[in-house]
């Protein structure tokens, strides 16, 4: 399909710069019709850069996932406050892309993670992957990710708007600036608070070891400290709407 003939209007109807679009429009309270039918009528040609180029694919599907909490929140907020929130809010459908329905699980694990399970602290595979999850799943998990991935609680980053020419510098910022927010160090005991998210996905930052070094190399604690982690708890208070720059 010729990305011109999306019928969107906008300069740029690119794959990523529709993403993009999209989650601007969540931010400003704009009508989204008109970018969820052009990320609905994308086909696999569309994706062809999201599918090979590694930066596309995660600045695209962090902007579909940020977008997608958004919608839910706004539409669907009672799924979001339901005790069987991991089903009812994280199971549904967000948004459609290339004529597939994906729920923000299968965004964040089947998609992002590369096909990771949600349960298991990050060191299990996703059992059940589609065809569209094997076909454009990232090939490895960057657990940056989990400083930019925005669901709706009040414990949860800033949501950035994110383009493939600098989704690297804008997930050390992200990174840094989330783990600043975040992070205690207790230097007399050697003991550093983190994040839950460190807990819920620790295969993802390479266990312990990767977790301290993510530490380390973020400034949040000293170069050569090795400290013991705890970790925080999480407030799901609902939170739409953490937009940054």
């Amino acid at each position: 399909m010729d990305a011109a003939g999306v019928g969107t209007g906008m300069a740029d109807d690119s794959p990523t710069a529709l993403a993009r679009g999209l989650l601007r429009a969540c931010e400003r309270g704009e009508p989204t019709e008109r970018h969820l039918s052009a990320l609905a009528a994308l086909d696999d040609d569309d994706l062809r850069r999201v599918r090979e180029e590694r930066a596309a694919a995660v600045a695209f599907w962090l902007n579909c996932y940020n977008a997608g909490t958004q919608l839910l929140l706004r539409d669907h907020p009672d799924r979001y406050e339901s005790v069987l929130r991991s089903v009812r809010f994280f199971g549904h459908p967000a948004l459609t892309v290339a004529g597939t329905r994906l729920s923000l699980d299968r965004i964040e694990n089947g998609l992002l993670r590369g096909g990771r399970s949600k349960y298991g602290l990050g060191y299990l595979p996703k059992l059940l992957v589609t065809a569209f999850e094997r076909r454009y799943r990232l090939r490895s998990c960057d657990p940056r990710i989990h400083f930019a991935l925005n669901c709706g609680a009040a414990s949860c980053p800033a949501i950035r708007a994110y383009d493939p020419a600098t989704v690297d510098d804008q997930l050390d910022r992200a990174t840094r600036t989330y783990l600043d927010a975040t992070v205690t160090y207790d230097a007399d005991r050697d003991v550093a608070h983190v994040p839950r998210v460190c807990l819920w996905f620790r295969g993802d930052f390479g266990g312990r070891a990767g977790i301290r070094r993510l530490l380390r190399d973020h400034g949040v604690v000293p170069e050569d400290a090795t400290p013991s982690l705890r970790y925080r708890g999480w407030d799901w208070s609902r939170a739409a709407g953490a937009f940054v720059e």
